[in-house]
Parts: C-alpha cells; structure tokens; sequence
C-alpha cells in the first residue's frame, strides 16, 4: 500500500496543529459555530444530531494492521467503543468531544491517516473495488490511478470550493463492484488495442433527491492524460454548475440542463488547452505508485483446495460460510474474504474496539497484513490462503464475525438515520435490525439468494436506496416516520434507479411488507436460481405493486 513520504507527514502534522488552534479558539469562544463550521468541515469534523461526528479518510479503502489497530484504540480512547464503517470506504466516530479531536487526528497521523477532504465542497475520498488487486477478473489494479487522482486532488487550489461536494470511482473489472455509475464522475479501466491502459469516463451520476445515471463522455482516454481529462472536467463543473440553489448543485444537474453534447464540447474544448501539459501522467510515476501495490509474496498452498475441501465436507456452517464470503483470487490457492459486519440483527456496518483488534490481528496472522473496507459496509481479506481458511473462520467465529451472508438478504447497507444524523427525516438502523431478524434464519437466507437491500433515514440518499434490489426511503409526514419502497434498483453494470411502488408504509408496517415483496418474487421465479434482480427485470414493478398495495388496503 502507498507510504507517506516527507511532504505527506509534514503536511498532515502542520494540519493538525492548525487545527488544535481553531479548536482552541472555538472552545474559549472565540469563533462562533457559524465561524467555526468551514474550519471543522475541512478535517472532516460534522455536527450531528447529538454529538460531533469525525469521519476518517481510508483512501481506496485500503489501511494495514497497525492502522486498524490505532482506528480501535481510538475508539476506546476518545468514543464509546465502536466505529461505523461507511459507504464511502471510510470509518465514522459517532460521539467525540470537541476537545479531544485534534488529539484524534494527532493520533491518527502516528500511521499515515487523517480526515481532510472527507467534507465540504471537494473532491471526496476516491473509491474502488474492494478486491482491487487480487481479483481474478481486473484488467488492472484501480488502486493506483486512485492514489493517483489522490495526489492530484488533495488541496487542489480550484477544486476546494467547488459548487458541491464531488465523489469519484474506480472500477478495474469488467464486472462493476465500485457502482461507477451513481458517482460524479465513474472511471472504468479499459484494455487499449495496443495492451496498454485506458479509461472509459462517466460523469453525472448520483443519488440524492434527483437520483441520475451518469452518461459516458469519453470512450478511451490514455493513462497519461486521465489527470488532465479529469481537470478538466473539475473546470467545467466549477464554472457552471450552479451555485444560487445547493440541490441543483451538482454536476448530474449540469449535465441534465446542459444537455451531453453540449458538455462534452466544453470538456473537449477545455481539455484541449492543458492536455500535454505537467498533468500528463509519466509512465515512471505509473510503475512507481504500481509497486506499492503489488501482491505480497503469497505462499505456496499446493495441497490448500484439497484440505478446503476436506473441512467443508465436514463442517457445513463453514462451507456455508466459504461458498457465500469468499471471491476468487487471481492466485488459484489463495482467495478473498469477505468479513461481514452485518450480524442478523446488528447495525450494518459498525464493529466494536475488540472486534476491529481480532481483524487486525488476523489480517496480520492469515491475511499478509493488509485490509480492505468495502462500499457495502463490510471489512476484506483480500488475500487469504484456501489452507488458511478453516482457521480464519473459527477465529471470526469465536469474534461473532463469521456471519455467512455477504450479498444476502441480512447483507444491508443502512445510513445512521435519525439516530445520530441531523438531516434525516426517519430511523434507518431499526429498520435494517427489524428487516434482518424476521429474514435472518439460514434457511430462509438461502431460499431468497442474492438479495440487496438499501436503506436511507432522508432522501439524501447515503443509504444509497435509488440502486437497492429493494430499496427503503424513510421520509416525514406531519411528524410521521413513513417507509417508501422501490424495486428494481443496481450499482453493478447494468446500473438502474429503482421504481417506486407507491405511498410509505409506518415503521410497524415496513418490515411486513418488505416480505411480502420478497413472497410475491419468490412465488414468481422461474426457478430457485433467478434472482430477484433478474425476475423484475423479466416482469417489471407491477406484480409486486398489485401485491402490496391491496394486502395494505386490507389491513
């Protein structure tokens, strides 16, 4: 993984140090809230419902032992125990003091962390697969243009004040796991004719309150020019993406009102002056980030399929557990692991001090010491030898870490809601608890298969509910929580925004009617192996609304 080098650590110190000021200065009265809001934005500081919530920067959600180890002790140290593991790769610490967060942040710092840019109207912490770099079926490592982009981006003098906050992914493969497609702008690596790397560009994607696919703008651009297409892209946007009005600020609506054609002329147009300039990306640089990321010297495991095999033959619980939370790795012997932080019946995406110090551990006893965090919530091993396994799943067993659901119906992605966020309009965490308990038995798991379920508390959308197979919205009416469902929703390559049924059911009513979706796809199906992606996308919204919306009228 990449290491800060000298202007890396003297910068993130010098920032903490200013930030100890202000802190300082808004504690003694100094600066008023309004004041100290842009300061406290810039590193990553909110204001939620009940409490300051720091969110922490994991770039490309890679970070190490020792550093998952140094995210526990802060936990213990400074919140209450726990950290939430958020959609975009990174951790969130729900309940710090004002006073101890330059402390954190110091901390943080001692391993290469920090929290700059995980606010305000920047470009936000770039995101990708989180098996880059051990998948079997990546054209190449997304990582390193991230780290890339990274360097680029950070403390960019145009780009700090842009119209709105701005997210960019990454995707390696041709199968989709980085949901390019609902990003400001996507990047997909593509394989040139002449075997070297290019990137197809999307730009316009996003959720929220006005959820957008983004539109291909560019087919093919050359590795060593991505940073000046992306440039300049960021300066189109920021001359004309709205600023009078923050819900029309993004650049989905600029591509909306603009009309493609339109914006890709002025893109063209723009990248035409700085294209060949000091953006363009040597090769040497390229090779250099590369060898950060190259595979760690992985063991020989020759006799490792057949000792799987053996333990799964006598051990169902674990061979469960292997069929659904491991991916195939580019080394035949070794394979990725997927940690679920989605106990039936937990709050997605949250582990405690302890269990953040037995992943780091055993990252650093099975997994060559390195971690990844998923946009799902969830922790990576992202290489582990198969003879390994049998040893890692007791371990996470013994941790209550070995839930065997990664892309199940318990595997859902939940925003805090109203329990700690200052913008939403409903609960989220009870729902997704509620929903998990009924639908979490094994074997009602494994009769519904592969199944995602979103949930946002507002429609801002950090649930990212528009591209959940079933999607939860929790609005307000007249002081009500109510729960709006939609179908049909996905991130993957074949990104679609899901289709409204129709009126909210109340927080009693949700997790009854969630089921009855899912009773109505598996009464459907054509067998036990359609998904349920695949059978909406065969008979669309209507059975399932004929099937809500009349039971409701019964109750």
């Amino acid at each position: 993984m990449y290491r800060y080098d000298e202007f890396d650590a003297e910068f993130v110190r010098q920032r903490v140090g200013q930030f100890r000021n202000q802190v300082e200065r808004r504690l003694s009265g100094e600066l008023t809230e309004d004041q100290f809001k842009p300061l406290r934005l810039m590193n990553g500081l909110y204001l939620q419902l009940h409490a300051y919530m720091l969110r922490v920067a994991i770039p490309y959600g890679t970070l190490n032992g020792r550093q998952m180890h140094k995210l526990a002790d802060i936990a213990t140290k400074y919140d209450r125990g726990y950290g939430h593991f958020t959609t975009r790769q990174n951790l969130q610490y729900n309940w710090p003091s004002l006073k101890d967060t330059p402390d954190i942040l110091e901390e943080l710092a001692e391993v290469e962390m920090h929290a700059i840019q995980t606010s305000g109207n920047c470009i936000r912490n770039v995101t990708t697969d989180h098996f880059a770099g051990a998948a079997h079926d990546e054209i190449a490592d997304p990582r390193v243009y991230a780290e890339i982009i990274r360097q680029w981006s950070s403390i960019h003098p145009e780009f700090t004040f842009l119209p709105r906050k701005f997210k960019i992914a990454i995707n390696g493969a041709k199968a989709d796991r980085a949901a390019i497609q609902v990003h400001d702008i996507g990047l997909q690596l593509v394989e040139r004719a002449d075997g070297s790397i290019g990137f197809a560009v999307y730009v316009g994607g996003g959720q929220g309150r006005t959820p957008m696919i983004a539109k291909k703008v560019a087919e093919d651009v050359a590795e060593k020019d991505i940073l000046s297409y992306l440039e300049a892209v960021l300066r189109v946007y920021n001359r004309y993406g709205r600023r009078d009005n923050k819900y029309k600020a993004r650049i989905k609506i600029l591509v909306h009102e603009t009309g493609l054609e339109e914006l890709k002329a002025a893109i063209e147009a723009e990248w035409a002056e700085i294209k060949g300039s000091v953006l363009t990306v040597p090769q040497s640089e390229v090779e250099r980030i590369n060898a950060y990321f190259a595979l760690p010297a992985l063991k020989q495991d020759e006799e490792g399929a057949s000792k799987l095999a053996l333990s799964r033959a006598q051990d169902a619980g674990f061979s469960q557990w292997v069929g659904q939370n491991t991916f195939p790795h580019k080394v035949k012997d070794h394979v990725s692991v997927t940690i679920s932080l989605k106990p039936v019946g937990g709050v997605p995406g949250d582990a405690t001090d302890k269990q953040m110090h037995i992943v780091a551990d055993l990252a650093q006893q099975y997994g060559y010491d390195e971690l990844r965090i998923s946009h799902e919530q969830n922790i990576i091993l992202p290489h582990v030898a198969k003879s390994d396994l049998i040893a890692l799943y007791h371990a996470l067993l013994a941790a209550d870490l070995a839930e065997a659901n990664a892309g199940l119906v318990t595997d859902i992605i939940a925003c805090p809601g109203l329990d700690y966020c200052a913008l939403a309009n409903a609960r989220s965490i009870p729902v997704s608890q509620d929903i998990s308990n009924r639908l979490g038995a094994p074997e009602r798991q494994k009769q519904i298969g592969d199944l995602k379920i979103k949930i946002s508390g507002c429609i801002n959308a950090c649930g990212h509910h528009h591209v959940g197979h079933i999607g939860i919205l929790g609005v307000d009416r007249k002081g009500e929580e109510l729960y709006q469902i939609t179908v049909g929703g996905s991130a993957d390559e074949n990104t679609a925004i899901g289709t409204i049924l129709g009126r909210g059911f109340t927080i009693d009513q949700i997790t009854d009617a969630v089921e009855l979706v899912i009773d109505t796809y598996i009464g459907l199906r054509l067998s036990d192996d359609e998904t349920f992606i695949d059978a909406y996308r065969r008979v669309g919204a209507a059975p399932f609304k004929a099937a809500l919306y009349p039971a409701r009228k019964a109750a």
